[in-house]
């Protein structure tokens, strides 16, 4: 069976709760749509809003103050949230990875402890670690137990975990100042292959159809522990054949919604998974308008779904004390605007209770967006 680039683009909204927003709680969102990215406090919060048909934020402060959602350093070495009974798995999944690029970096080896004498340090630091505590105050702890500059080794060991940060506090329950805590769950019980399978099922039910590439690019893992996973799942997997004619992987079973699906406007946060889970991105954003949300530095804009796809990006009005800034990146028509005015009036309504200037510190990249673009202020 082949698909259609947009047969992919509705299955991608289907599985990550774009087509309708759905009745269900945080936990069961997050652990449908495999993993939320966390490098802004904020965006896990937009997302939610975004999928959740009356999102509560103060139902994700509660999960999160009570353990079962938790953020870590996980796919791509950037932050993420999964689920607590998921984060095993996924932890055991990208352990390797995660220590080989840290514990041989000059900035972890410049402290001159070897990765045994760390590898000791982690039961006794987990042990003291049951409570949110400051990067500070790791240091400090290693640095007396070691003998050696605790900042190196701890920058080494909140990348390469186990450990989880802990909440804050806050508009978004997680501040600009990182505290870090050993996890609760237990440790995985089973073998690596068996946890890259957990974590590639998870995957193809959130993104899927996908191909090889796509779960490289998600993980950032070599290809032989992800063909592994692939092999523990052979029995539950169907291929297609994509637009380019390349196979794609998927869940046997799993729904593909019909490519006249309607797809309503959202207005997605900042780096929003849907945008670094492929190595095509074409399923939701042509490469001319991908250049001007992807930043070199990583920086993934706000940005606005037409039709399911990216259309422009968003940000609270400057100086306003009410209102979303939409900049077209392409043409669009006054029917288009209008759904649009519906929309951002929902997420003035949201942001007012949390932080109404949300991702202020990232305005600068405005000024790089083509002069040309027409920029309207909506639900002022």
């Amino acid at each position: 069976m082949k698909l259609t680039a947009r047969q992919l683009n509705r299955a991608t909204l289907d599985r990550q709760l774009l087509l309708r927003r759905r009745r269900t709680s945080v936990v069961e969102a997050v652990d449908a749509v495999c993993a939320l990215q966390a490098q802004s406090p904020a965006s896990p919060y937009l997302a939610l809003w975004n999928r959740i048909s009356g999102f509560d934020a103060a139902g994700l402060d509660r999960a999160f103050a009570a353990r079962q959602l938790v953020k870590a350093t996980l796919m791509r070495l950037t932050k993420h949230v999964v689920t607590a009974r998921a984060y095993p798995a996924v932890w055991a999944a990208l352990v390797p990875d995660l220590r080989r690029a840290r514990l041989y970096d000059e900035r972890f080896t410049v402290a001159g402890l070897s990765i045994e004498e760390t590898d000791a340090l982690v039961p006794a630091l987990h042990a003291w670690a049951d409570q949110g505590r400051a990067s500070a105050e790791f240091e400090a702890w290693i640095a007396e137990r070691a003998g050696v500059p605790g900042r190196p080794v701890w920058w080494a060991l909140r990348h390469i975990g186990p450990f989880v940060y802990a909440p804050t506090g806050g508009p978004w329950s997680f501040g600009d100042r990182s505290h870090f805590s050993a996890p609760s769950s237990t440790p995985y019980a089973a073998d690596r292959a068996a946890a890259m399978a957990h974590l590639v099922r998870s995957y193809l039910g959130a993104f899927g159809p996908a191909t090889e590439a796509d779960l490289n690019q998600f993980t950032m893992m070599p290809m032989p522990p992800i063909r592994d996973g692939l092999a523990v799942l052979a029995d539950e997997l169907v291929s297609y054949e994509g637009p380019n004619g390349k196979p794609l992987l998927d869940l046997r079973g799993a729904h593909l919604p019909p490519e006249d699906a309607m797809a309503p406007p959202r207005f997605l946060g900042m780096w929003d998974e849907i945008l670094l889970a492929y190595r095509d991105r074409s399923r939701v954003i042509t490469p001319e308008i991908r250049s001007h949300v992807s930043r070199l530095n990583g920086d993934t804009l706000p940005t606005v779904l037409v039709d399911g796809y990216v259309a422009g990006v968003w940000r609270p009005a400057p100086g306003s004390a009410s209102g979303v800034e939409v900049t077209a990146l392409r043409k669009l028509d006054a029917a288009t605007w209008t759904s649009l005015e519906r929309e951002a009036g929902r997420l003035v309504r949201f942001l007012s209770s949390r932080e109404p200037n949300v991702y202020a510190r990232y305005a600068h990249w405005w000024s790089k967006l083509p002069p040309d673009a027409e920029v309207r202020v909506l639900a002022a």
